[in-house]
């Protein structure tokens, strides 16, 4: 079975593919790359920016929303092409359990539905007029967003679908966009791409989808030269290199490892409730084998409810052993079976010092949960369905933890009553962590919300300010004027 990747304008040349093979599922898929030429990356590039400008930049907001909700409409269709193409191919690229892919794409896909997009715009903006027009600002004078001419993209990790957060993110700016598929999950920009463009024809030359090998300095000095926002995602060490290849004048946006944790209140851990609670937290370790930034490593539960931390451990093991038999564990790879290996003959042995430790799951089984005791520093697991759990007396006792962890710090999930959600939202704000959901909703961020802090759309352009001053100017120079 073969594949093409990526989305192209229509350049006139022909290309060359490099073939990646897949094996998964009892079968396997080659997909094909694009690999272009310096010569026809100045083509899309040109072709691109002078897009952007005609015609991306002559629409309104409100027609870029429709379009997008159009071909997402499409998406959530369990009968289009597309969408059948996905549940079919993605797990044999990603290893993961075709009800993962199905109920995952759903969850995801629903955030960029239209009034979820205005949510987005909204947020940024205010007034989402303001990408169309100069908009009247309460400091008196106008003001404009104009976003970029060309934003190039650079995707990684094998999460079905993740670049349509920055790819709808660019085009609601009205910029053109180039984008680099990851290797790990290379299909899913390039048909969200040919979609638009089968929904709206003009839109044909604003974008393309692409793949260069990492690391290819030379090709992406010239990219990043060209380009007026570059946006990239990756590792540290990864995101340190581009950016030693963007120039000074180009902004740069990267978007880099994090760690995420959950906290579990004893209000939410009686007789009724203690379930649903443990249910919801084997919910967040198990979507996507905690491959996103907004899994959960630890769990830190609160001493004094009716199911104690050691409880909910061997509970949470419990809802993953069920989970397992219904949404099964990705095959791993050599290197990420070494590694989770490794990380549980660690917490094993230290059981020795630490004779409060429990660790549960079969040694080759598809979870590991360890439970610490009040051993609380928050460090990362072996991913893949390995958690720990930690007891803590006071929820703010997580502090001292998760300090160390500052500049990484992402997402909470939490259950909590009213009064505990607002007291420990504070003491988390102060410590760095940028985003508190509902435990059980860690991989399913709200529309609009703020990426590690930031802003999705308003990071992406420059304001442009008619000020009160200019405006009375102009005033004496109108025809009307005595």
């Amino acid at each position: 079975m073969k594949e093409k990747a990526g989305y192209l304008p229509n350049i006139g040349e022909e290309l060359a593919y490099k073939t990646v093979t897949f094996a998964g599922k009892q079968e396997n898929l080659e997909v094909e790359l694009p690999l272009l030429t310096q010569e026809q990356t100045n083509l899309v590039l040109e072709n691109v920016r002078k897009a952007s400008s005609d015609v991306l930049k002559s629409m309104t907001i409100s027609e870029i929303v429709q379009v997008i909700d159009a071909v997402i409409e499409q998406l959530l269709d369990r009968t289009n092409y597309y969408r059948q193409k996905a549940e079919r191919l993605l797990p044999i690229i990603t290893g993961y359990d075709e009800e993962v892919i199905r109920t995952g794409l759903t969850t995801f896909l629903k955030i960029f539905r239209k009034h979820h997009l205005q949510r987005f715009l909204v947020e940024d903006f205010g007034n989402p007029l303001i990408l169309d027009d100069f908009q009247p600002r309460t400091k008196r004078g106008f003001s404009k967003a104009v976003g970029p001419d060309v934003t190039v993209q650079i995707w990684s990790g094998n999460v079905p679908a993740l670049p349509l957060w920055s790819l709808i993110s660019s085009l609601m700016v009205k910029s053109g966009s180039i984008g680099k598929v990851p290797s790990a999950e290379p299909l899913f920009a390039g048909w969200f791409a040919q979609m638009l463009v089968d929904v709206e024809p003009k839109l044909a030359d604003c974008l393309a989808v692409v793949w260069w090998k990492g690391g290819d300095e030379e090709r992406e000095r010239h990219l990043f030269k060209q380009a007026d926002v570059v946006l990239a995602y990756g590792g540290n060490e990864s995101l340190e290199s581009i950016k030693s290849r963007v120039p000074i004048t180009t902004r740069f946006l990267p978007f880099g490892h994090k760690i995420s944790f959950g906290i579990v209140s004893s209000m939410s851990l009686d007789s009724r409730k203690a379930i649903k609670t443990v249910h919801q937290a084997a919910n967040d370790v198990i979507r996507y084998d905690q491959q996103g930034c907004y899994s959960p490593h630890v769990f830190y539960v609160q001493k004094g409810g009716n199911v104690s931390p050691r409880e909910f451990a061997q509970l949470l093991a419990h809802e993953l052993e069920a989970f397992e038999k219904r949404y099964p564990r990705r095959s791993l790879s050599m290197e990420e079976g070494a590694s989770l290996a490794e990380w549980r003959q660690k917490e094993e042995l230290s059981m020795l010092t630490n004779h409060n430790k429990e660790v549960l799951g079969e040694t080759n089984g598809a979870w590991t949960v360890v439970f610490s005791g009040n051993e609380g520093e928050l460090a990362p697991t072996s991913l893949n369905r390995t958690i720990k759990v930690m007891e803590i007396n006071d929820l703010e006792d997580v502090v001292p933890f998760i300090e160390p962890y500052r500049s990484y710090l992402q997402t909470v999930g939490i259950a909590a009553a009213p009064s505990e959600l607002f007291a420990i939202a504070n003491v988390l704000a102060n410590a760095g962590v940028t985003r508190i959901t509902a435990l059980g909703s860690m991989n399913s961020p709200e529309a609009g919300w703020h990426h590690d802090g930031r802003f999705n759309l308003s990071d992406l352009v420059h304001m442009v300010d008619i000020e009160h001053s200019a405006e009375d100017y102009a005033e004496s120079f109108a025809s009307y004027t005595d």
